[in-house]
């Protein structure tokens, strides 16, 4: 019992930081579609839950579906995270 105390204070100190890294929308705009690997590039701002600077760079999605709701040129809200060791993006939208 003492064990799972322990456990649960390292866990729920930790908490706060963990809620700080959750996924935040990002602006970025399409460049290249490869919907035959699933991924996508794009030219975004900064990932802040991923601590990664704006770039260009490719994107594998978490549902091939996105891909079809959007074309190279067109201007996005996504949200990426690390999903199985991979940067992915996990929800993406036409921006406004």
């Amino acid at each position: 019992m003492r064990k799972f105390a322990i456990a649960m204070t390292s866990f729920l100190s930790l908490a706060p930081a963990l809620a700080l890294a959750q996924a935040a929308p990002v602006d970025g705009q399409v460049t290249k579609i490869d919907t035959a690997q699933n991924k996508v590039t794009l030219k975004h701002g900064p990932i802040k839950n991923l601590d990664m600077d704006a770039m260009t760079m490719v994107f594998v999605v978490a549902d091939p579906a996105m891909l079809e709701t959007v074309k190279v040129g067109d201007k996005v809200r996504f949200e990426a995270d690390r999903v199985n060791g991979r940067i992915t993006v996990t929800k993406l939208e036409k921006a406004k």
